[in-house]
């Protein structure tokens, strides 16, 4: 039994890193100004929409 006990706190270690991770770089990009955040061209679509939503779907093509 202990060692599903282990197996469970380990497996809840990892999805609290991953969860604390993806939270964190979320709020990094919106401290820097990226309004789209997992858009590859995020920064470059505010800028060049005048702070618009970002359409990088037609912007790359």
């Amino acid at each position: 039994m202990s060692s599903g006990i282990g197996m469970d706190f380990l497996i809840g270690i990892i999805v609290f890193v991953i969860l604390r991770r993806a939270i964190s770089y979320i709020i990094k990009a919106k401290k820097k100004g990226v309004k789209c955040v997992g858009c590859p061209y995020a920064g470059e679509c505010a800028s060049k929409n005048n702070g618009a939503d970002c359409n990088c779907q037609s912007d790359a093509e």
